[in-house]
């Protein structure tokens, strides 16, 4: 490592700490802890954009890559290009509040300090597996405090169902697989008194899943993201490997294309484990 790349760790580092420091807020139960990029176990939450990424079964088509050239130039050397398709709302990705507030922030309007965070890891793996339409509840976020102390301010929570382990078996994942029909999908994820106490009472600055949705699959009306959306908090859907995060204590970075005036788009969803 040269000396910039140091010190841009150790700068980060650094930021990182501060952050932690104002998240922290009105002192939780148990700090948030600063993140050493010299030492932090970087896991990824984002499963691969390609031809078996599972989209909403409503959506007007899938993930498409086509070859533009891959190959020797004229010009004698190597070169590979390709040009890609897809909706906004499948595989890992950020849900924009405009998704379903007119007025939201759309997805290039998000700031970037709200996608750098502490994040708390509540598992309903046991839940879900015993109902694939459990949703989670204010008891159990209120058990998980109870166990690990308070959800800081300004975190992100992820929810995790043991689902990503199902992906992407459209069936298993989504419950259905019927084309084009979203009125038999069968998954675990928020409910909408848990989400609304996250928003009002511990500020959270998203919240994400391991599911195709933080609503729950039968849901018609999809009262979560109703309530996330009003109060300018982005979702995070179809997250990956959730159980190697601990309960609290690493951080998330879940940056999204860029996409001006989107209402969600491809998510890149990392971790820092301590």
């Amino acid at each position: 490592m040269n000396t910039l790349d140091a010190a841009r760790r150790l700068g980060l580092a650094a930021s990182l700490a501060t952050l932690a420091a104002v998240s922290a807020g009105a002192a939780p139960a148990k700090p948030v802890p600063a993140i050493d990029l010299r030492t932090a176990r970087i896991v990824d939450l984002t499963h691969p954009f390609d031809e078996r990424t599972l989209y909403w079964p409503t959506a007007p088509s899938g993930f498409k890559l086509e070859r533009l050239h891959y190959g020797p130039t004229e010009a004698g050397f190597f070169y590979s290009a390709y040009s890609f398709c897809a909706p906004e709302h499948g595989g890992t990705h950020l849900d924009a509040p405009v998704h379903f507030a007119p007025g939201g922030w759309t997805t290039d309007q998000v700031p970037v300090e709200k996608l750098v965070r502490p994040a708390v890891v509540i598992d309903v793996t046991a839940a879900a597996a015993a109902d694939p339409d459990h949703r989670l509840t204010l008891d159990e976020v209120k058990a998980w405090e109870a166990a690990h102390g308070r959800v800081p301010d300004g975190a992100i929570v992820l929810l995790r169902t043991g689902w990503s382990a199902r992906w992407p078996d459209k069936k298993r994942y989504l419950g259905d697989d019927t084309p084009g029909d979203a009125s038999a999908l069968h998954f675990p994820s928020y409910g909408r008194e848990a989400v609304r106490w996250l928003v009002d009472e511990r500020k959270v600055a998203a919240i994400g899943v391991d599911t195709a949705s933080i609503d729950h699959g039968p849901s018609k009306d999809f009262p979560v993201h109703q309530v996330v959306a009003a109060a300018n908090v982005p979702g995070l859907e179809n997250l990956a490997s959730l159980e190697a995060l601990p309960a609290r204590g690493a951080w998330v970075i879940a940056l999204p294309m860029k996409i001006g005036g989107g209402s969600g788009g491809p998510l890149r969803a990392i971790a820092l484990v301590p």
